[in-house]
C-alpha cells in the first residue's frame, strides 16, 4: 500500500472515531494511530466500557474503512 492511499484511509479512520467517540481529543485519536493497545485503553476509561468491548467496537471501525 503505497503512502497516500495509507495517510487516506487513517484520516476515513479517523473521522470514524470523532462521529463514534466524539468526547476524545485529537491526542487520544493520535494513540489510536501509534498504539492500538493504548488507545484501546482510552476508550475504556473515557466510556466504561469492558476491553473486549473497547477491541470489538474500534475493530468494527477498522473494517468499515478497509
Amino acid at each position: 500500500m503505497n503512502q497516500d492511499i495509507a495517510e487516506g484511509k487513517w484520516k476515513q479512520l479517523k473521522g470514524q472515531i470523532k462521529e463514534k467517540w466524539a468526547d476524545l481529543t485529537d491526542d487520544d485519536i493520535n494513540y489510536a494511530q501509534a498504539n492500538n493497545e493504548r488507545f484501546i485503553g482510552v476508550i475504556q476509561e473515557r466510556y466504561g466500557l469492558a476491553k473486549d468491548e473497547a477491541e470489538k467496537q474500534f475493530d468494527e471501525l477498522k473494517k468499515k474503512v478497509s
